[in-house]
């Protein structure tokens, strides 16, 4: 029935909000962290230190700047795994129970990492930058299990019809998550940013029990609806049928009339879909120009992600809690955007023309947030607009194209690569990610933040030719039926 549909889009989207909120932790308290490990404690919003626990016992870095670096790096070292983990998590996602991958993915990164590195380590005192880097490779690897997970039950649960707009209102999970941490992090760092850590990691365990004890991977599971629109379509409970592609709704009402029709009592068996490989999935049409138009653009966001409440700091010298607070009017922007692209893609029947438009505009916003006076109000509104631009093609490109892509004609029938291709294309994107993270802080280190925006306007330009290919041949297609449209009128 529509109950557990939508039960399964909010369980769906609870599940990456809380795996964000702890994630977002981290960027919100960059400044804490880095006033204790450097000989600098004159921090508004730092902790007061106990007089035998001197810089002398616990200092990493000698400036500011040396820190700044070291964040940038463990930025990196998380997408670097994160990346490498999509690919692998990819693959097991479509072989193994979806609902044990997500569980080890969100109670693991709980515990280890979040748990770990931000209260355990300030708790016992450890500060050490190996130690730091191990954890941070784990948190990667182990978040990875995630994503290609909850967007292949989604597919699951979901056909093409109106998938843009579904996706992208779900896809402002994340954005939802980053507001969630922003305020959870701002909120607790009077006491301390060892207790921020601390509530997201015990709220993102209780979330990984309960997706363990309750979560429905796929309609087959209790034998109810396939959404394929404005159409649920009842299933036969002994029989598996996953999500089709886009010229297969019309074949699943013929199904199920047919298995309605049937008058043998011995149930219909039907062989499993077989999982593609990994080389399979990566040389499937489209799948390589948007990896390579996401590691341009997943740079971007995860720049804003990352580095946004450091910048808004450092850069207006506002205190770390209003940093925090103000940086959440990208995410509201990101999911406004990711909402409003993905129905016009729906109701236009193409994405790419709609990534591309945003995208051009995205440049736009860069350059006139680049310019924000010091003020907060005018800050926000150009935030939330540079998040529409930025956010909705990037919410778009991870879940909506994600499942198109996967779900496409040359794998329909016996075939399963969702969340194979949903992997590949965020770790793809997860690589240029990392790699920017790098570069964002040595630019911002020698060059300053002007040249930082500079770098942000370039790689949105590099999404923008990636696609270009995809982009011209929709850009034909629709030309084409213009023209016979008019022919028959």
């Amino acid at each position: 029935n529509h109950g557990k549909v939508w039960f399964i889009l909010q369980s769906q989207l609870w599940i990456y909000v809380l795996l964000h909120a702890s994630r977002k932790t981290f960027s919100n308290v960059k400044v804490s962290i880095s006033a204790q490990w450097t000989p600098s404690f004159q921090n508004d919003s730092a902790v007061a230190f106990s007089p035998n626990e001197t810089w002398e016992n616990n200092r990493l870095f000698a400036n500011e700047n040396e820190a700044t670096l070291f964040l940038g790096v463990l930025d990196s070292i998380f997408l670097f795994s994160y990346a490498v983990g999509l690919y692998l998590s990819g693959v097991i996602g479509d072989r193994v129970n979806l609902r044990y991958v997500l569980c080890v993915g969100l109670c693991g990164s709980a515990v280890v990492v979040s748990f770990v590195f931000g209260t355990v380590t300030e708790w016992l005192h450890i500060y050490n930058v190996y130690v730091y880097c191990v954890l941070w490779v784990l948190n990667g690897l182990l978040q990875s299990a995630v994503w290609p997970s909850v967007v292949a039950v989604m597919g699951n649960w979901f056909g093409k019809a109106g998938r843009g707009f579904i996706f992208g209102l779900w896809s402002a999970c994340a954005s939802v998550g980053n507001i969630l941490g922003a305020f959870l992090a701002s909120s607790m760092l009077k006491y301390g940013y060892e207790y921020a850590f601390l509530v997201t990691s015990v709220v993102q365990f209780a979330g990984g029990v309960v997706v363990f004890f309750g979560l429905l991977t796929s309609p087959k599971e209790v034998g109810t609806e396939i959404w394929t629109g404005l159409n649920p379509v009842e299933t036969d409970t002994g029989s598996y049928r996953p999500l089709m592609s886009d010229e297969e709704d019309e074949e699943v009402h013929v199904y199920c009339r047919q298995q309605q029709d049937e008058q043998e009592p011995e149930e219909v068996q039907v062989e499993p879909p077989q999982a593609v490989s990994f080389l399979q999935a990566f040389c499937l049409p489209g799948v390589l120009p948007y990896s390579l138009a996401y590691a341009c653009l997943k740079l971007v966001n995860y720049s804003f992600f990352f580095w946004l409440p450091f910048y808004l700091s450092n850069n207006y010298k506002w205190k770390e809690a209003e940093a925090d607070r103000l940086s959440v009017w990208y995410d509201v922007g990101g999911i406004i955007g990711a909402t409003v692209q993905g129905l016009i893609s729906d109701l236009m029947g193409k994405r790419a023309p709609v990534l591309a438009l945003s995208l051009a505009l995205a440049m736009g916003a860069l350059v006139g947030y680049s310019r924000s006076p010091n003020d907060q109000v005018i800050n926000a509104v150009l935030l939330a607009t540079t998040g529409f631009f930025i956010g909705g093609p990037s919410g778009m490109i991870s879940s909506a194209i994600s499942a198109d892509l996967g779900r496409q004609e040359a794998v329909r029938g016996s075939q399963e690569a969702l969340a194979t291709v949903t992997g590949i294309v965020d770790g793809t994107g997860s690589i240029g990610a990392a790699a920017g993270q790098y570069l964002v802080s040595l630019i911002e280190s020698n060059l300053g933040w002007m040249s930082v925006f500079y770098f942000f306007i370039v790689m949105t330009g590099g999404s923008i030719m990636f696609i270009s290919p995809l982009l011209l041949k929709e850009l034909r297609s629709m030309w084409s039926e213009r023209r016979a449209l008019q022919r028959q009128l």
